[in-house]
């Protein structure tokens, strides 16, 4: 569910941001220069595509303490990214479209078929890119439902999209941001959870002692096998979207609750401001 959303939510923005520019050109009579368009999302989505594959054999050949690293490093890179894009979109979001066109006329008035290439090309290599790092902490641990999430949500992300294209655009990006990015950071206060156990789980590894950060807060009484713990069907769920687990270490604890205590009031007061 996790990996659906956060394809989703990426895919989307490219989307949308694409299909504003396709419709502007349309508009304004220059439907002649889409193709260039085309032209720069073919190139970043290769360029995406190889960083995803790069990335996973980067992973592959590290020893099993590095991956820990690796993984922990991932999760706050995504963290980090994640919450500055919901922080740009609660900023900028409702002012996207005429940016975008203003963007764009400029850039076609001029004649830049490089520059038509180019900014396709940083829309979805961008999103591309910030997808690629916000999966690696799942991919290894979950590749099939990594694969099957990015799958079905960048499917449904394009299909909206090209709904809005279709109907001119009608949808109030304001509240569609809203509600999205308080699921992203609620699935970014997990991750950030996640970072701090894998980088605990290295420590483990490298024998450096960190106190009591690293004992349990809390241990549920769950087995393995249950549904409900975090590895299986109903509990891999809320851990992907929630940050759910059986037991948490209180670094783990700690920095979950921190960031989630943080995020969420200012971004809901961000968001009000602006009505």
């Amino acid at each position: 569910m996790g990996q659906y959303l956060i394809t989703f939510r990426e895919v989307f923005e490219a989307a949308l941001i694409l299909a504003i520019i396709f419709s502007y050109l349309n508009r304004t009579g220059r439907h002649q220069l889409t193709r260039f368009l085309w032209y720069g999302v073919y190139l970043a989505t290769a360029a995406s595509i190889s960083s995803g594959i790069f990335i996973s054999l980067v992973h592959g050949v590290l020893p099993k303490s590095f991956q820990l690293l690796f993984e922990a490093i991932a999760a706050f890179v995504a963290v980090i990214v994640l919450s500055s894009m919901i922080y740009w979109m609660a900023i900028r979001g409702k002012y996207i479209r005429k940016e975008m066109e203003q963007r764009i006329e400029a850039i076609a008035t001029k004649g830049a078929i490089t520059g038509l290439i180019l900014i396709a090309f940083i829309v979805v290599f961008r999103e591309g890119l910030e997808t690629v790092l916000f999966l690696t902490p799942f991919l290894p641990n979950e590749p099939i439902t990594t694969l099957v999430g990015v799958a079905f949500g960048t499917t449904t992300a394009l299909i909206l999209a090209y709904g809005i294209f279709i109907t001119g655009m009608k949808i109030n990006l304001q509240k569609f941001f809203y509600f999205t990015s308080l699921l992203l950071i609620l699935l970014a206060g997990g991750l950030a959870g996640y970072g701090v156990h894998e980088l605990i789980e290295y420590y483990k590894q490298t024998e450096f002692n960190i106190g009591w950060l690293a004992e349990p807060a809390f241990a549920l009484n769950i087995p393995a096998e249950s549904p409900l713990h975090h590895k299986n069907i109903i509990g891999s769920i809320l851990a992907t979207m929630l940050g759910y687990t059986v037991s948490a270490e209180w670094a783990r604890v700690i920095v979950h609750l921190s960031y989630l205590a943080i995020a969420l009031p200012s971004t809901i007061w961000i968001y009000k401001r602006q009505i």
